[in-house]
Formats: C-alpha cells, sequence, structure tokens
C-alpha cells in the first residue's frame, strides 16, 4: 500500500519493478535450457526473459558471477531507462554492463560514466569477458588515453570513461577544424555509475576549455598582507562563512599599506577580495591539499583529490599565492559545459547508484529519470544506532576515541568517517596516542584507495576514512568477523547531505552480513554552524535540530543547482544552435555558400585567379572558407562566454532597481547572441576579402588566423562562497560599514 501511495504522488522511488520481477521469473524456464548447452545461442535483444536467461548464463560462464533475480530486476529497470537504487554490495557493477550489453544488442552505442578515470578502467575490463561472448566490443578511456587510443574506445559498442574525460573529448571537439579529427560519436545511450555523485554533486562545476596559456596574475605581497590581518578586528566572516568582509579598521589598514582608496580602485579591491576570500575561507587539508608543489582541489562530496579541478583564474591564482607556490597556467575560456549539459546530450540516459530516492526530485526536474528501488538480496541485518549527542567538539572527539578502542578491543573491525583530510589525519594521531594503529584513507594517498578498503573489514583492522562515495571497492568480512558483529561503522559528524551518510552507513551490512553504524555529533560541528546556527541556543543539539541542519543544507545545495542551470539553458540552446552550424561548416559547403553569396565580387575574382572550378580551385576555396569562418565562429563563441560571465556576476546589482536579474541576464543574453551571430558574418567576409588565398591554400598566420598554440582542460568550482547576490551584499555593507 505505502508503495501504491507513492507511486500515485509519483514520489521518487515509486517504479513498478511488478514487469521486470515477472520478465525475470519468466527467464527460469530458459535458464534451465541454457544451462545444459555446451554453447549458448545468438542474444536475442527482442525477447526480454530470454535476454535476462541468456546474460545469467554468460556472466556465469565468463565471470563465475551468477547474477541474483534482483541484479537482472536492476538491469531491467536500466533498459527501462530509469535510475536503480542498489544497496552497497549488491551487485551494480555486474547489472551495468549487462544493460550496457542489452542496449548494445539493440544496436546502441552505450557510454557507462562515471566518477573517475580508475573504475572506468577496472569495470571496463572486468566486464570485458562478459562483453566479448556476447559478441559486443567494449573500450575504456583515461586521462592518460591518446587521441588514437580514445578513437578506438569510442568506435566499439560499449565505452567506458569519467564524467570529465567524456566532457572533455566533447569539448575538444568542438574546436577541431577537420572532420576527420573529430573522436567522439553521436551519443546515443549514456548508463551513469554512481548517479547521485555525477548527475547532482558534480553538475554545479563546469568543465572548462582554455587556451592562450599565461602566468596567474596574484601579488604575492597582498596575499602577505592579508595575512597580517586578525579576524574580527580586520575582517568578519558571515554565519555560513561564505562571505568575509572588511571592517572599517581593515579597510584603513589595507588602505594605508597600499597607498589607495580603495573603494576607488576596483582592481586592487578585486585582488585583496580574493586574497582575504582565500586566507579566510579555504582552509588547507580541507578545501585543498598542497602536493607536488601544486594546489589540489578537494572534492567535497567525495573528500578525494578533484582531479583537473581549479577555481577560476583569479581565486586560483590567490590561494598559489597564500601558499607560495608559483602560479599556474591561466588564459581564456574558449567553451565550456556543465556536466547536466552534457549528459542531455544523450537521448537515452539511465543510471545506478546506492541512493537515488534522496534526490530522487532532482533527478527528474533535471534529467526526466525516475527512481527504481530494487531490493537487496538478503535482508539487511545491520544495527544503526540513534546519533550520540555533544555539546562541545572536544567532548565528542574524547567519546570517539573511547568507542573506536572500546570496540577494537572485542577485534571487530572498524571503519572511521571523516569530514575532511585534516580531521581524517588529527584522528589518526589521537589513535596512535593511545597506541591504536589506523590506516588513513584521503586525498593525499587515494591512489592507494582500492587496497585499503579491500583491508578494512579484516579483524583488528582500523581504518579512517574521507567519504566513502565512489570508492567501488566492498568490503568483505574477514575471519570470524560475522560473529563478533560484522563491520562497525562510525560517523564523525553528520554530512550536508544524509545520503553521504547512507552511504558511509552501507559499507557495513552488504549481502545480509552483520554490522552495526553510529555517527557523533557535536553543537559546534560546521553543519551546525553554518545552516541553523540561528535556532541554534546551546547545549547538547536535539536530534531534531540536526536533521533540520541537513534539510537546510540539502535545500541550499539544491537552490545553487537550480541557478546554475537557470543561467546556462539559455546558454545551453545558444551554444547547439552554434554548434549546429558549425556542423555544416565543418562537414559541407555553407561557409564557401556563404562567402561567396557575401562577397561575390572576390570569389570570382579568386576563381578566375586559380583556375577553373574542375582544376581545383573549388576544392582551394571550400577549405580556405571553412578554415575563416571556423576560426570567427570559435573565437566570437569564446567572447560571448567571456562577456556573459561579465554580465551575470554583476547582474545582481539590478535587483537594486527591483529588476528581475534572471530575467535581466536572458535580455542581455539573447542580445548578444544576435551581435555574435552578425559579427561572425562580418569578421568572416572581412577576412575573406584580405586573405592572401593561392593555389597552395590559405596562409593562417598571415591572415590573422591563429588558433591559441596550447589548450588545456580543467573543471571550474564557480561557487565556493555562494551566490553572487550573497557575495555583492557582503561587499556593500561592508563598505557601509567602513565608511
Amino acid at each position: 500500500m505505502k508503495q501504491f501511495v507513492r507511486r500515485f504522488l509519483e514520489r521518487p522511488g515509486s517504479v513498478d519493478l511488478t514487469p521486470f520481477e515477472r520478465t525475470v521469473a519468466a527467464s527460469r524456464a530458459h535458464s534451465e535450457r541454457l544451462g545444459s548447452l555446451d554453447e549458448l545461442p545468438e542474444p536475442q535483444a527482442d525477447d526480454p526473459a530470454a535476454l535476462c536467461a541468456l546474460l545469467r548464463e554468460t556472466a556465469d560462464r565468463t565471470l563465475g558471477l551468477r547474477p541474483y533475480d534482483v541484479q537482472l530486476v536492476g538491469t531491467l529497470a536500466l533498459l527501462a531507462g530509469h535510475v536503480a537504487e542498489m544497496a552497497t554490495g549488491e551487485g551494480k557493477t555486474l547489472s551495468g554492463a549487462m544493460a550496457a550489453a542489452g542496449y548494445a544488442l539493440q544496436g546502441r552505442r552505450v557510454h557507462v560514466i562515471s566518477v573517475n578515470d580508475y573504475l572506468a578502467r577496472r569495470d571496463a575490463e572486468w566486464m570485458a569477458p562478459l562483453y566479448e561472448a556476447l559478441g559486443v566490443s567494449v573500450g575504456w578511456i583515461g586521462q592518460g588515453s591518446t587521441p588514437d587510443e580514445r578513437r578506438a574506445a569510442y568506435a566499439c559498442d560499449v565505452t567506458y570513461g569519467s564524467v570529465s574525460e567524456i566532457g572533455f573529448d566533447v569539448l575538444r571537439d568542438r574546436l577541431r577544424t577537420d572532420a576527420a579529427d573529430l573522436i567522439v560519436p553521436e551519443p546515443e545511450v549514456a548508463l551513469v555509475d554512481e548517479a547521485d555523485s555525477v548527475l547532482v554533486d558534480e553538475a554545479r562545476v563546469p568543465l572548462v576549455l582554455a587556451g592562450a596559456a599565461d602566468p596567474g596574475g596574484a601579488v604575492p605581497e597582498t596575499a602577505a598582507l592579508v595575512r597580517r590581518l586578525v579576524k574580527g578586528y580586520h575582517y568578519e566572516i558571515d554565519d555560513q562563512a561564505r562571505n568575509v568582509h572588511l571592517t572599517s579598521k581593515g579597510i584603513d589598514t589595507v588602505e594605508e599599506a597600499l597607498g589607495v582608496e580603495l573603494y576607488d580602485d576596483p582592481r586592487t579591491l578585486a585582488e585583496v577580495s580574493l586574497a582575504l576570500h582565500a586566507h579566510a575561507l579555504l582552509t588547507r587539508d580541507v578545501d585543498y591539499i598542497v602536493r607536488d608543489g601544486r594546489v589540489h582541489l578537494v572534492n567535497p562530496s567525495r573528500g578525494r583529490v578533484a582531479l583537473l579541478q581549479r577555481w577560476p583564474d583569479g581565486l586560483q591564482a590567490a590561494v598559489e599565492a597564500k601558499e607560495a607556490l608559483p602560479p599556474s597556467e591561466t588564459g581564456e575560456i574558449l567553451d565550456s559545459i556543465t556536466v547536466q549539459g552534457l549528459i542531455t546530450r544523450y537521448p537515452v540516459r539511465c543510471g545506478m547508484t546506492g541512493t537515488a530516492v534522496a534526490v530522487g526530485d532532482q533527478l527528474r526536474e533535471f534529467y526526466d529519470l525516475k527512481v527504481a528501488v530494487v531490493p537487496p538480496n538478503r535482508p539487511l541485518v545491520r544495527a544503526d544506532a540513534p546519533d550520540r549527542l555533544f555539546e562541545h567538539a572536544m567532548e565528542r572527539d574524547r567519546a570517539l576515541v573511547e568507542e573506536i578502542a572500546e570496540v577494537h578491543a572485542t577485534g571487530r573491525p572498524v571503519l572511521v568517517g571523516t569530514p575532511d583530510v585534516a580531521e581524517s589525519e588529527r584522528l589518526a594521531l589521537t589513535l596512535a596516542g593511545r597506541g591504536l594503529e589506523c590506516v588513513v584513507l584521503n586525498a593525499k594517498n587515494d591512489a592507494e584507495e582500492a587496497s585499503i578498503i579491500a583491508r578494512a573489514g579484516e579483524r583488528g583492522a582500523i581504518t579512517v576514512s574521507t567519504q566513502m562515495a565512489g570508492r567501488g571497492t566492498d568490503i568483505r568480512l574477514g575471519e570470524g568477523v560475522d560473529a563478533l558483529g560484522g563491520l562497525y561503522v562510525i560517523g564523525s559528524g553528520r554530512h550536508a547531505a544524509s545520503r553521504l551518510d547512507d552511504q558511509l552507513r552501507g559499507r557495513a551490512g552488504r549481502q545480509g552480513d552483520p554490522g552495526g553504524s553510529v555517527f557523533f555529533v557535536s553543537g559546534e560541528d560546521d553543519l551546525i554552524a553554518h545552516y541553523v546556527a540561528d535556532e541554534y541556543r546551546g547545549g547538547v543539539p536535539p536530534a531534531r535540530l540536526v536533521a533540520h541542519a541537513q534539510r537546510v543544507a540539502e535545500g541550499v545545495n539544491l537552490e545553487i543547482h537550480r541557478n546554475t542551470w537557470r543561467y546556462t539553458r539559455l546558454l545551453e540552446r545558444q551554444r547547439e544552435e552554434v554548434l549546429e552550424r558549425r556542423g555544416k561548416v565543418l562537414r559541407g559547403r555553407a561557409a564557401s555558400e556563404a562567402l561567396a553569396s557575401a562577397a561575390p565580387g572576390r570569389w570570382a575574382e579568386l576563381v578566375e585567379r586559380l583556375g577553373s572550378p574542375g582544376g581545383g580551385a573549388e576544392e582551394v576555396l571550400d577549405e580556405a572558407a571553412r578554415q575563416i569562418v571556423l576560426f570567427h565562429l570559435d573565437r566570437c563563441w569564446a567572447e560571448h562566454l567571456a562577456h556573459l560571465a561579465e554580465v551575470r556576476e554583476g547582474i545582481h546589482l539590478r535587483v537594486l532597481g527591483r529588476a528581475n536579474p534572471l530575467d535581466e541576464f536572458h535580455k542581455e543574453a539573447v542580445a548578444a547572441y544576435r551581435r555574435m551571430l552578425d559579427e561572425v558574418g562580418s569578421r568572416s567576409v572581412a577576412a575573406f576579402e584580405s586573405a592572401e588565398i593561392t593555389a597552395d591554400g590559405l596562409d593562417l598566420d598571415g591572415a590573422g588566423l591563429t588558433r591559441p598554440t596550447a589548450t588545456w582542460t580543467y573543471l571550474v568550482q564557480e561557487n565556493p562562497f555562494g551566490t553572487e547576490m550573497e557575495r555583492i551584499a557582503g561587499r556593500l555593507s561592508a563598505r557601509a560599514r567602513g565608511r
């Protein structure tokens, strides 16, 4: 009845599994017949029951893994275009591979999209025998893949890759000047592993292609000046630690040191503001680590290094100056794409994860996906204890260490989840002081994660780890651990999203194993301080307040996601139009037709000078026209992106005039887009009129059509300190207080 009500209300997790369960039941008769055959028959993609039986038998023979009924139910949910929620340890990898094979057998090209390169390669190689037996080709791409290796992988029926690498390949293809150089095929099916991490957590982080590198621009002296400022005297931080502003004393100090009127010098004001943000709001070993002489951002939802990710250039340079590191390369953004824009390119989308219901509304709103909750193969017997609540963090930490010591004394393995790198290392030092050896897994040693996690269920093991999402390795219990109660999971504070807590808990109790979990929470935790500071009156925080803080945090993150999409949705439509136009230029004669029509005299002159159309003049002119139009289309698009970035940064000031900032942004974006298209045409004609075109072709350098000598890709964390309105309001209030 509960499930019926959820379906009637179309709530997350309400997909009816009955048709899938009936198909799996019908497949058993086929399985009995297939089990007696030496050679399996050709796959029948149009018969779901026969396909399920064949997939089960093939997996058994090639991988030694015989899928449970619930794994086949998950496979069918994926083939129906849903997000399958399957608990940790229930075999999502095999279900995903069987679904990918099913789509491939229908003649569809499948991209299995994961959170990192490690999982992409591991799963592709692990599942390869299954694909091979079914006559399905499989490949994978990673950060180190060459263009030829990428082209070969994308030519396969099923391609595994991380969301960032596939996105970067799409961006690089958008700057190709020869159709033969394109790498990524037309999108057909996206099967997303760890769907909530990829589709929700990563959705606010755009993928960027940049070029024309220059050194960073932060001034070390400014970083040194800001380092001398005192919190509470020279500057103040808001309750949610999303904004920092100078006090009147701070303004006086900075102006005296720099010899400027701060608010009359926008460039210096911006430089000081960025340096102050880097100093006061970004913490080493929490928001980033320093390794190999470089700043590496830490992914807040997974506790690992965010590969290739950086802040916007000014803030990135400010953090590097803060750490006394040489500036990294910066440059002009040539194009960008959000994860949401990337995934919605695929006509068919599906995914799998252990925690989908909590973000089910977002999956439906942004990706038109429904959640199918697949029950576990065996009942869950894990014992989840109520939170242990404390007023002060010091009390919580003492109790946490006592709990670890007490449980460890029995031989039961303990897994402790911490919110950041710094806390994981502090806890490890405290445990060492008690004579308790532990293994630490965080952003500083994430390359060793598979082996560390694999041993976490052994008798007497103590493992301290940052976020467990996307670890990709099951924790199997060591000998005799069942009798001790299984793996014991302890959370050092609640995460901002409840599903991250669920992912940590889910490491215990896999496949019917015994296990337990508990969270230790204090009133001084960041969750309380950032999201319900006004409601917390001191003392031991009640459980309802902790739950409320998580709901507030989830609401804030949802609004950031929603706001990001509001501002990028129109830009995505404009990008689609530009790409359609670009495709016609790249693959056909659209450029020649446009220039011949706009400059008929010049066209006729070149045809006459280069010879008759049959003598090669047409090919030379077509190629010259193509290069001219592609250059100016790409150039104008990059300028359009830069202009809209500036518009968006300041658009919220129009609130002061009672205008809707989103409406104002859309008006400016539409007008700017029209100007851009006109500019592409006029610049292309001007270049065609003046360019030196000979029988050998177009002199690109002589025509001023030189492209960046180098390009690079990265992800940019656009919103580390809240919305633009929050930051602008902080600056305005600071100025008012200062004057």
